[in-house]
C-alpha cells in the first residue's frame, strides 16, 4: 500500500513524503547504485534477530552471501542509527568498517574474484527507531494486547529496511532466497516471511522461530511480528494447485478472523483470474494481525483493519462499493503481484506498485459484482486526486512521486483499459506482465513499452500525460451548423488519445489532437458527451 508513506488519505491520515528538493549525499548513497553496490550481486540473506520488547531492543546478525561480478574490495551495507554495527567478519576475520551516515563501507581482505560466491556476516544491536505513525512512518511498533502481552511489528517502506536490519538497501537487487530466525520471549509467537521450518526452545525459555523464503524477496517486504498469536489455515485450490493459506491473529480475535478472512479465497480467485497464479506458492500465503493498519510484506501480508469492510469501515470511493470488501485484505494482497512479484528498481517508479494495486480493488469488484461495480468504484476515487505533482518521482535519491500514484494511477489504467477496448486482451496483458516479469525488478520504461507493445497502441502520450504531468486533459467541443468541432487542451505536447463519445446517443470514437477537428453532416440539434470511464475533463465552448 501499502499504503503507506506517501499518500494523503481522505480519512485524515497524512502520508510521509520527501518534499525537499535539496538532496544530499546521503540521499544519493541511499537511492543510487553506488560503485560499492554495483560490483556484487545478492544471493542469500540469513537474518537472525533477538527481540526484547521490555527494553525495546534488538540484537542479531545478517549473513550475506553474494556473487562477485567484478573485482573490488569495498562493499556498501546500510544500517540506520540508532542501530550500530558491532563487527563484520569474513572467513572468521574481522573487517574494517568506515561509517558515513546510514552507509557503512566494509573493506574486504579476501581477493574478490569474478563469478565466485563469498559471504560476510554483520553483527548489530540497539534500540531501533520507533514508528510514530505506522505504517506511514517506518520503524518498530511496540504495543501490548489487552492482556498486557507484547504486540510487536515492523514496517519500513520508503525509509528502508535498514531501519531495523543491515542489508543492501536498494530495490534493484534482491536475494534469491532468505532465512529469518527470530528469537522471542516465551509465550509469544514470532511470524516472518515464508514458511516456518522449525521452532527451537532455548535454555532461557525463549523460543527461536526459523522461517524460510525460497523466492526472491525485496527488502521492505521482509517483516517480523510478535504476539500472543493463534493460528488457523486452509488450502486454496489455485491455478498451480493447492496453496497453503495461514492466518495468525490475536487469541481474542479468532472468531472474528475466521469470518472476515473468508474473503481471502475470494481475493485469490479474482486476482488469479486477472493477474495469473499467485506468485509465491512455495512460500505460502499468510495474513498476520499487527498493531497498525497493514502492509504488503511478501507472503506475510499484515492486517490491522479491525475486521471491518472498507478502509477502517469507510469507503474511499463514496459509491458504497468500497464496503463490499475488506480494503486491507484485498489491497495489500494485490501487492503480491504488483510490488512483490513485479518490483520497481527505483522508488521514483513506485506507481508500478500502487497504481496497479489500487486498480486491483476495482478488478476485484468487477470479478465478483460486475463491470459496472468496478467502473463506479474507480471513477468514485477521482475526488481524492490532488494533482499536486507528477506521479513519477526523482531517480537515484530515494524520492517517490505524488500520492496520486494510487487513485490517479488507477484511473490512468482504467483509461488504458478503455483504449484497449477488449477485456480479454486487457486481462491477457495483465497476466502477461506477471508472467514475463516474474520475480523481477523493473523500470517505468519497461512497463510502458510492454503495455504499448501488447496493446498495439502508442501509449507514450498517455503515460507522459498522467505520470509526468499534473494537467488533466480537457476535450473542448462546440456545435454549429450541423457540425461538431473538438480538440484537446490542457495536455502535453503530442497528446492524441482516442476517446469514446456519444453523439446524439450513438457511440463514436474520436481521435482529437490539439488542432480543431470536425464532424460534419450532423443533425441540426446535436448532443454530445464523453464516456465517463476516461479520466478527462470535457468543456463545451461557445461557437464562433
Amino acid at each position: 500500500m501499502l499504503k503507506r508513506i506517501i499518500i494523503s488519505l481522505i480519512f485524515g491520515i497524512s502520508a510521509l513524503s520527501c518534499n525537499s528538493q535539496n538532496f544530499t549525499r546521503q540521499d544519493t548513497l541511499r537511492g543510487s547504485i553506488t560503485p560499492e553496490r554495483a560490483w556484487w550481486d545478492l544471493n542469500f540473506y540469513h537474518l537472525s534477530i533477538k527481540v526484547d520488547p521490555a527494553q525495546k531492543f534488538i540484537s542479531g546478525s545478517n549473513l550475506i552471501r553474494y556473487k562477485v561480478l567484478q573485482p573490488a574490495q569495498v562493499m556498501q551495507i546500510d544500517l540506520q542509527p540508532p542501530l550500530k554495527i558491532e563487527k563484520v567478519t569474513q572467513k572468521g576475520k574481522e573487517l574494517q568498517v568506515k561509517t558515513e551516515g546510514n552507509a557503512h563501507f566494509i573493506t574486504l581482505q579476501e581477493k574478490q574474484i569474478p563469478s565466485s560466491f563469498n559471504q560476510v556476516e554483520i553483527f548489530y544491536s540497539g534500540n531501533p527507531k520507533i514508528s510514530k505513525n505506522p505504517p506511514w512512518s517506518g520503524g518498530f511498533t511496540w504495543q501490548q494486547d489487552k492482556h498486557g502481552n507484547p504486540f510487536v511489528a515492523t514496517s519500513c517502506q520508503g525509509e528502508g529496511a535498514s531501519l531495523w536490519w543491515p542489508c543492501k538497501d536498494h530495490m534493484y537487487d534482491e536475494p534469491d532466497s532468505m532465512r529469518i530466525s527470530v528469537t522471542a520471549p516465551e509465550k509469544l509467537i514470532a511470524v516472518a516471511n515464508g514458511r516456518l521450518r522449525k521452532t527451537d526452545t532455548n535454555k532461557d525459555g525463549n523460543k527461536t522461530f526459523h522461517w524460510a523464503v525460497v523466492n526472491p524477496i525485496n527488502n521492505y517486504g521482509v517483516n517480523v511480528n510478535l504476539g500472543d498469536y493463534v493460528h488457523f489455515g486452509e488450502k486454496f485450490q489455485g491455478e498451480k494447485g493447492p496453496l497453503d493459506c495461514d492466518y495468525y491473529v490475536l487469541r481474542d480475535n479468532l472468531t472474528k478472523a475466521k469470518e472476515q478472512f473468508k474473503q481471502v479465497p475470494l481475493m485469490l480467485k479474482a486476482f488469479e483470474y486477472w493477474f495469473g497464479p499467485y506468485p509465491f506458492y512455495e512460500d505460502s500465503y499468510k495474513l498476520v494481525e499487527v498493531p497498525y493498519l497493514g502492509m504488503e510484506h511478501q507472503s506475510s501480508v499484515t492486517y490491522g483493519n479491525g475486521y471491518k469492510n472498507g478502509y477502517l469501515g469507510k469507503d474511499p470511493s463514496g459509491t458504497g462499493w468500497g464496503l463490499k470488501f475488506d480494503f486491507i485484505i484485498i489491497h495489500e494482497s494485490g501487492h503480491e503481484w504488483f510490488a512483490n512479484n513485479i518490483t520497481y528498481k527505483d522508488i521514483a517508479d513506485m506507481w508500478i506498485h500502487e497504481s496497479f494495486t489500487n486498480y486491483s480493488e476495482a478488478l476485484y469488484l468487477d470479478y465478483h459484482f460486475g463491470t459496472k461495480a468496478g467502473n463506479e468504484y474507480v471513477i468514485g476515487l477521482r475526488k481524492n486526486i490532488a494533482n499536486d505533482r507528477p506521479i513519477i518521482g526523482k531517480y537515484n535519491v530515494n524520492y517517490e512521486g505524488s500520492g496520486d500514484m494510487y487513485y490517479k494511477g488507477a484511473n490512468m489504467l482504467h483509461t488504458i483499459r478503455q483504449l484497449v477496448n477488449n477485456d480479454q486482451k486487457f486481462r491477457e496483458i495483465l497476466r502477461g506482465l506477471n508472467k514475463d516479469f516474474y520475480h523481477q525488478t523493473v523500470t517505468t520504461g519497461q512497463i510502458e513499452d510492454y503495455l504499448s507493445q501488447k496493446s498495439g497502441l502508442n501509449l507514450k502520450p498517455v503515460f507522459n500525460q498522467y505520470l509526468r504531468d499534473i494537467l488533466i486533459p480537457k476535450l473542448e467541443y462546440r456545435t454549429e451548423k450541423n457540425k461538431l468541432s473538438y480538440r484537446w487542451v490542457n495536455c502535453v505536447e503530442g497528446f492524441n488519445m482516442p476517446v469514446k463519445c456519444y453523439v446524439n446517443g450513438q457511440e463514436k470514437w474520436l481521435t482529437p489532437t490539439t488542432e480543431w477537428q470536425e464532424l460534419k453532416s450532423l443533425p441540426k440539434k446535436i448532443t454530445f458527451k464523453t464516456d465517463e470511464n476516461f479520466y478527462i475533463n470535457t468543456a463545451a465552448i461557445s461557437s464562433k
